[in-house]
């Protein structure tokens, strides 16, 4: 590129924080809200997680929890857009670290925030194929009139294949994973609307439930004091509205990135809340009294059970297949995300093996090895499927809890941390520390309350093995990063320039310098 073609306005801004641009920056602003939406999935990804709102509170568990976790989860969508709005960039959580914190604490804060938000992509990612393998086995039941009942093995093997399926989407252009997402928009929204509409519609009058019942029945089968269940419930809204970053891992694709990347975090997330909401009212009205058999039916899969009562065998398959297509198409959103994650941490060098996971691909000018990598590893932590339900269900909670850690270490160091913040087009004014002391404060308070278990009365099979899980990696990578000799401490310098000397000696104009790039570690090799 030389000095008569001056580079976009997108392309500069990433230079001023040291990095060159080298993905093709086709996503428009509608298709990376779609990242976002998408992600967040809310009829599928709320049918993964019903089982854990139904015997936590019921119906009021239901509307009323969603209700308060999404008035606490938007705080965090507009602390994560200021700082969206500020440096889009696709490494996101960790460079923001690296970036606000005081400089005795930056590599290491910045290094564990790039593994929990690694790990929290790819746990996500997880999660949804489970779910999605679930949905598709419990269709496959549903015709078959319950005479097939899966097994945890051949459930990881539709698992595993879903996998590679997206991986090979996931390794395609820019463009076409960016035209997907108009796409995703549509079909989710078209799912949402048949259960808003659709399910009061088909419910027989006899089968519904008054106003009494769905808008003030609590029912508590967990076993936790009702006030404890209730807060339990709180994991099926912050599950699925919980893809704040993921746009901004998408930021280096897309046009206008400091407008249209808080533009989407905040729009998905209070989309997807409202919509969740509407559709968890849907649900009450129409799940019946008996919520045991709900829960204990053969299908295996609440929101299944609700639509099979409702819609019969027939109705329920149609719904179900579209169900299972969206699904798929959160698989395939989430894993692009993860890889462009993965992708950035081993840019600045903190992934083992980094030169290999830090490639373009010449064809398909995507980080192709870093797809399969985060496919690979999520394979592997499919594989607590086999320890139990308990230990599936840690899947999903890690998912959150590490987002969460991830999540909050950025918002309180812009606060705490010694540096010279400066806001993008996207600014809350003095509304922004208020707002992320709330948005921090909850996350951790959350974060404690999805380390304990379902049931106080557990057994080693019941037991929630997040906090393994989540210790057990902490651990390691900590450990990794003061390993005599050979740990990050003594490479890992944060954030890499990898500018050309050549890119550098030009500006946005094409006239002069770039400006000066804070914050960023030495010039890579």
């Amino acid at each position: 590129m030389s000095s008569s073609h001056p580079i976009s306005p997108d392309d500069a801004a990433l230079a001023k924080i040291g990095y060159k641009q080298e993905f093709k920056r086709n996503f428009s602003p509608l298709e990376l809200f779609g990242v976002g939406f998408s992600i967040n999935g809310v009829v599928p990804a709320l049918a993964s997680v019903l089982v854990y709102a139904i015997p936590n509170g019921g119906p009021v568990a239901m509307v009323w929890g969603w209700a308060t976790a999404s008035f606490f989860i938007i705080f965090i969508a507009l602390a994560m857009a200021e700082l969206g709005s500020a440096a889009p960039t696709a490494g996101g959580l960790y460079y923001w670290t690296f970036r606000f914190s005081s400089p005795r604490y930056r590599n290491l804060l910045s290094w564990i925030v790039g593994y929990t938000n690694g790990i929290a992509y790819i746990s996500g990612t997880a999660g949804v194929e489970w779910g999605c393998a679930v949905q598709i086995m419990a269709a496959v039941s549903i015709a078959t009139d319950f005479s097939f009942a899966p097994t945890v093995a051949q459930t990881y093997g539709v698992y595993c294949a879903l996998l590679v399926c997206h991986s090979l989407i996931a390794s395609l252009t820019t463009q076409f994973i960016a035209k997907l997402q108009k796409i995703y928009i549509a079909m989710n929204l078209v799912l949402c609307a048949v259960i808003i509409i659709g399910l009061p519609a088909a419910t027989p009058s006899a089968a519904k439930n008054t106003a009494g019942f769905a808008l003030g029945r609590f029912e508590n089968v967990a076993g936790w004091p009702n006030g404890y269940a209730f807060i339990l419930s709180f994991l099926s809204p912050t599950w699925v509205v919980s893809g704040f970053d993921a746009s901004v891992h998408i930021s280096e694709e897309a046009r206008n990135a400091s407008v249209a990347v808080p533009w989407a975090i905040v729009s998905a997330s209070v989309i997807s809340a409202v919509l969740g909401w509407a559709i968890n009212m849907a649900l009450v009205f129409c799940v019946g009294t008996d919520l045991t058999s709900v829960m204990s039916s053969p299908i295996g899969q609440p929101m299944a059970t609700i639509l099979f009562n409702s819609f019969g065998k027939k109705g329920t398959l149609g719904i179900w297949s579209l169900l299972i297509v969206v699904q798929f198409m959160i698989g395939n959103t989430i894993l692009t995300a993860s890889s462009r994650e993965t992708f950035a941490f081993a840019r600045d060098g903190g992934l083992p093996f980094s030169s290999f996971i830090y490639r373009i691909n010449r064809y398909s000018g995507t980080p192709v090895n870093s797809v399969w990598v985060s496919a690979g590893v999520a394979a592997v932590l499919g594989l607590l499927s086999f320890a139990g339900p308990a230990a599936t269900g840690a899947i999903f909670t890690l998912a959150v809890v590490a987002q969460y850690m991830s999540d909050s270490i950025p918002i309180a160091a812009r606060f705490l941390g010694e540096n010279d913040f400066k806001a993008g087009p996207f600014n809350l004014g003095r509304f922004s520390l208020p707002v992320a002391v709330i948005a921090v404060t909850w996350m951790v308070f959350m974060t404690i309350v999805l380390l304990f278990p379902a049931t106080p009365q557990i057994t080693a099979a019941e037991m929630n093995y997040t906090v393994v899980v989540v210790g057990g990696y902490l651990l390691l990578s900590v450990l990794y990063y003061y390993f005599p000799g050979y740990g990050g401490k003594t490479w890992f310098k944060g954030p890499i320039r990898n500018l050309d000397y050549e890119e550098e000696e030009k500006g946005s104009n094409g006239r002069g310098a770039v400006d000066s790039i804070p914050y960023s570690a030495e010039k890579a090799d």
